[in-house]
């Protein structure tokens, strides 16, 4: 069974397209970054491959059974039609990842393109995501495979900023957008991919992650409700006397607790933001201010590696300008 969740406008354009012999050669995946576009693309994949080796054998919709031998090769990572280019782990630090797709990576396709397919009359390439080709380099070897595919190749390409990628490219591409999931998909989802959570905590996550599984799958045991809450605390009521951005250095600072610090610097803009949408007028324009403040800040202390407790005093301090000026001194 395909582990997609929602979408189901996507997927009836997809399938309509694949079964209508209107098939695009490539494929734009655009949306938010952790909704699920990557997934579907190995189970689009996977369909346009399995439904080449067997016509018409397979049910409807995006499932392929689990003894296919399509699934089968899929599955150990070895089907000879596929090709699937993701950042690779750097050379001296393999638990970090390259910072780019690489020309070579690109160019790499070379010989799987010059050959004919191996199982069926169908090749599939998956680009994981389009936003990180190197630029200009891999783009443009890319946007020469766009240009000239052979026959029976698809492209799905995955991006999270399609506005980033070459107009060349993005012309060449067939545009399928993906939107968050609603509570009901995320549930569903977060069940299947923590069975072992606490429910209270999937309740949580679904909260957090706003639409996008991936994106509360990767805060799954950092208890950022209790995060949000003490934000949104500040935001609301202020902090006068300073305890409150206290007690969220103090439980951010460890250097046990960096995973949950780094989940912060994305949380803070978020909370403002969902803030910032029930305002109106000079608050909203408050808001605003202080997200983009926010924003600027979390991203200073990545690429500068800032001090922690300062970070965390100084984001703190920014979200309790939004509430009552006589309550949040800074």
């Amino acid at each position: 069974m395909s582990d997609v969740r929602g979408h189901r406008g996507a997927i009836d354009a997809f399938l309509a397209a694949s079964t209508g012999g209107a098939l695009h050669h490539a494929w734009l995946l655009a949306g938010p970054q952790g909704i699920g576009k990557a997934t579907f693309a190995q189970a689009a994949a996977l369909r346009l491959l399995a439904d080449a080796m067997t016509p018409g054998t397979l049910p409807p919709g995006l499932d392929v059974p689990s003894d296919h031998r399509a699934a089968q090769l899929m599955a150990a990572g070895s089907h000879p039609d596929l090709r699937v280019l993701r950042r690779l782990p750097k050379k001296d630090k393999e638990d970090e990842l390259a910072r780019s797709i690489t020309v070579d990576q690109i160019r790499s396709l070379g010989p799987f393109l010059g050959t004919m397919p191996s199982l069926s009359p169908r090749r599939v390439i998956v680009i994981d995501a389009a936003d990180d080709l190197e630029r200009p380099g891999a783009s443009n070897a890319l946007l020469k495979s766009l240009e000239e595919p052979p026959a029976g190749t698809v492209f799905l390409l995955v991006s999270h900023a399609p506005g980033r990628l070459l107009p060349t490219i993005r012309s060449r591409c067939r545009l399928l957008r993906f939107e968050p999931l609603d509570d009901t998909d995320m549930a569903a989802v977060l069940a299947r991919a923590l069975p072992d959570a606490d429910p209270d905590e999937r309740a949580a996550l679904v909260r957090i992650g706003e639409g996008a599984p991936g994106r509360a799958i990767g805060y799954a045991g950092l208890d950022l409700g209790a995060v949000d809450a003490a934000v949104e605390a500040i935001g609301r009521d202020g902090d006068p006397g300073l305890a409150r951005r206290a007690a969220l250095a103090r439980a951010l600072s460890p250097k046990a607790a960096q995973a949950r610090y780094e989940a912060f610097l994305d949380r803070v803009p978020t909370v403002i933001a969902r803030m910032a949408a029930l305002r109106h007028g000079a608050d909203l324009r408050t808001a605003l201010d202080a997200y983009d403040e926010a924003r600027s800040v979390a991203a200073a202390a990545r690429s500068l590696s800032l001090d922690t407790q300062g970070t965390v005093y100084e984001l703190a301090g920014i979200v309790a300008r939004l509430a009552a000026p006589d309550q949040s001194p800074c």
